[in-house]
């Protein structure tokens, strides 16, 4: 085997992985949040787990990145350990169709149809035809679509390169050597564990496999150990990416790594004692690349029937390995994991999640505040406090995992969400600094002992309810993603600009007559400031949904608009007026 053999297998294995890597990212970009959608149904159904781990890593072409994916769903909360042991089964089976593609390459035929299913036949072609598709087209799905296939093209066209360069070993006295000695089963399975955990791709390993195949010198006693190793050494991915998780995600990736060394295990005495039976022929006779894919698949399946029952001892093997700790607090920097960031579009769900999250808990200091007017609490007070501070840890973590995202390759709807939240965490954050104001304005009307008049706690009480409902709205608007709802919105904060004016002519009026006192007139101020800045910042928010809708962000075109030529807004503006009337 020539210095050039080597170089055309390691070109080879370059594309192959490039092209399993533009494929696989395709194929999730592509996917979306439906992915994260299914993921999120999973039930105690151990079956059900396991389809949904087969299918989706079909769909995304990586078991090690459904592996990664699983580690920051639980690392999030979003998934407890013990549900993910079908899904990672699942997904050991998912991953063997990648090495029923690959053996397309075994396909002999004089027939012109068979002919064509050669990845030397189709692979120049196909990647033609998506190049082309992608200069031409201006549709992002289309270009989505091409660049995947184009990845699965390379993909075989490193699979075509790296069978070629291996052809040569077959006349090599060495090769039939070093194939004698992975017959070996322990090192054949610590070969091809060393060899997957370097490449971090069992499907490479697999498919350098399957080429090494064609040229005949692969046995059967060589190919099933390393095969099984390979299985073993694409936990490493999983295990690298858990460092630095909580426990419960360890553990995700240390059930990954047993149930592959359980299989290990358990098959390899079964085939060792079966070839045995067989005086060694089965062992000594040549596999093809269909017969690795069989192999692989036959294996994932028959370990997942053997070990399914089981799952709650692996639950226990993994607790025994990796310990709990104390801290399982809730917190943003848990919630939104860097790992989610191999699928943006689980990183933009999960962000949406805890957008919607801080929106509530601002909604929710917002009604704590204005109930102070009518009843105090000292521990509505400090629920406030702790409220705002909490919000402000959200709005930070929110928004430097949002650029985070922002710099990977998104959808155009992905990209759209991204933006919309980007806009409205700010407001969110500064509904919840408003409501600590207010209640800090109740708070020294406490402590100095002072209180509104009679007529002034009548008008903040209508204030203070036009308040909640501009809020209520704005953030189920947000969160349902109602535009209808959405439009309500401004309407009711010219209404309450409209109030706070009232309230304020008729705080002159008693100061003039005696019946109010400066004081109070200090205080009465920033509650009304308050209170119409938190129907300003609902009005960014619902304004910033609208004008997403139309793919552009201009709030003062918009409500110039609606103010100046809109029905809707006409009766929308009356009903609110009739509604919230001062006495």
């Amino acid at each position: 085997m020539s210095p050039m053999n080597i170089f055309a297998l390691c070109g080879g294995l370059a594309f192959f992985l490039y092209g399993m890597h533009v494929m696989s990212h395709g194929l999730r970009k592509m996917a979306g949040g439906r992915l994260e959608k299914t993921l999120r149904s999973i039930t105690s159904n151990p079956i059900r787990g396991i389809a949904l781990g087969a299918i989706i890593t079909i769909a995304i072409q990586s078991s090690s990145a459904m592996t990664v994916m699983l580690i920051g769903f639980v690392n999030s909360g979003m998934l407890a350990m013990a549900q993910t042991i079908p899904v990672i089964m699942g997904s050991n089976i998912g991953t063997t169709l990648t090495t029923w593609l690959l053996s397309l390459t075994a396909i002999s035929s004089e027939n012109i149809f068979m002919m064509l299913l050669k990845p030397q036949a189709f692979a120049p072609l196909v990647a033609l035809i998506s190049m082309a598709v992608i200069m031409a087209s201006k549709s992002g799905r289309r270009q989505d679509v091409a660049t995947t296939v184009m990845g699965f093209a390379v993909l075989m066209t490193g699979m075509t390169q790296m069978s070629a360069a291996v052809s040569p070993l077959a006349d090599e006295p060495w090769f039939g050597s070093v194939m004698t000695m992975f017959s070996n089963p322990v090192l054949g399975v610590i070969a091809g564990t060393l060899l997957t955990a370097l490449i971090q791709s069992s499907a490479a390993s697999i498919g350098i496999l399957q080429a090494v195949s064609l040229t005949g010198g692969l046995t059967i006693g060589t190919a099933l150990p390393l095969v099984m190793g390979a299985n073993i050494g694409t936990c490493i991915t999983a295990v690298l990416s858990a460092i630095g998780t909580k426990p419960e995600a360890q553990r995700v990736a240390a059930a990954h790594t047993y149930i592959k060394i359980l299989s290990t295990l358990i098959c390899l005495p079964i085939y060792y004692f079966i070839n045995l039976a067989t005086g060694g022929s089965l062992g000594e006779r040549a596999i093809s690349p269909i017969g690795i894919a069989v192999f692989h698949s036959l294996y994932n399946i028959a370990m997942t029937l053997v070990l399914l029952p089981f799952s709650k001892f692996i639950v226990k093997l993994t607790e025994i390995t990796i310990r709990s700790a104390t801290d399982d607090e809730r917190s943003p920097d848990v919630m939104l994991d860097d790992r989610l960031l191999v699928s943006p579009s689980f990183a933009i769900n999960e962000s949406q999640n805890m957008t919607d999250e801080m929106a509530r808990m601002s909604q929710a200091a917002v009604m704590d505040a204005v109930s102070l007017l009518t009843s105090w609490s000292q521990e509505r007070y400090e629920r406030v406090s702790v409220s705002e501070e909490t919000i402000d840890g959200y709005e930070d973590r929110i928004g430097t995992y949002l650029v985070k995202i922002s710099s990977r390759e998104l959808t155009k709807k992905d990209s759209d969400r991204v933006t919309l939240m980007l806009h409205t965490i700010g407001d969110f954050e500064r509904i919840s600094d408003h409501a600590l104001s207010i209640a800090e304005n109740y708070n020294e009307m406490k402590e100095k002992r002072i209180e509104f008049s009679d007529e002034a706690k009548s008008d903040l009480a209508v204030l203070s309810n036009a308040v909640r409902d501009i809020l209520g709205i704005a953030v189920n608007s947000f969160i349902s993603g109602d535009i209808k709802s959405a439009r309500r919105v401004e309407p009711l904060e010219e209404v309450i600009g409209n109030l706070r004016e009232e309230i304020r002519s008729g705080h002159i009026e008693r100061l003039k007559n005696g019946q109010c006192t400066i004081e109070m007139g200090f205080v009465l101020s920033d509650l009304l400031g308050n209170l119409e800045r938190i129907a300003a910042h609902c009005s960014n928010i619902a304004v910033c949904m609208i004008e997403m809708q139309g793919s552009s962000l201009n709030a003062h075109s918009y409500s110039s608009e609606v103010k100046s030529d809109s029905e809707e807004y006409a009766d929308e503006l009356r009903r609110f007026g009739e509604k919230y009337r001062l006495a």
